[in-house]
């Protein structure tokens, strides 16, 4: 089956049921989406499937044909994109197992809704697990991705 994954086309042997996570890192070698809890609870596997966050680790490969799946590696190669810079300016890692998702989510919300109250962060945000309890920063990192956003616009 052929998948396009960060802009590029891809021709992977696997069962139409696997979870595309397992597609992903198994047969594409893209480590960057984390393997959390497998029932789309934590989300640590968000991808974008056509622009929109999407647990990997319940979305079957099949339904992913034919449609634009971007991962934390696609978002950019040098970590230049704004909620990437937000992360590392807002010092939000701690043992960074979940950012890879927590970023995915972020710049899925921001893509929708440039400029966010707090209110629509957290309810975005609140999907996200985790364990080490940045919330707080995760929550700033979002407001100063949304301003880098805006002025990049401007």
């Amino acid at each position: 089956m052929k998948l396009t994954v960060n802009g590029v086309e891809h021709e992977v042997e696997a069962a139409p049921d696997t979870p595309l996570l397992w597609v992903l890192r198994d047969h594409l070698g893209m480590t960057g989406t984390k393997y959390g809890c497998g029932m789309a609870l934590c989300g640590a596997c968000t991808v974008h499937l056509d622009g929109v966050s999407t647990r990997s680790c319940i979305t079957p490969v099949s339904a992913v044909a034919g449609r634009r799946v971007a991962t934390i590696e696609g978002l950019s190669d040098d970590r230049s994109h704004p909620v990437q810079q937000a992360w590392i300016e807002a010092d939000v890692a701690q043992c960074g197992y979940c950012q890879s998702g927590q970023i995915m989510g972020a710049a899925a919300l921001l893509a929708a809704n440039p400029d966010p109250s707090d209110e629509e962060i957290v309810s975005a945000m609140d999907a996200h697990l985790c364990r080490c309890g940045t919330y707080s920063q995760v929550r700033e990192a979002v407001k100063l991705a949304s301003r880098k956003i805006r002025e990049a616009k401007s």
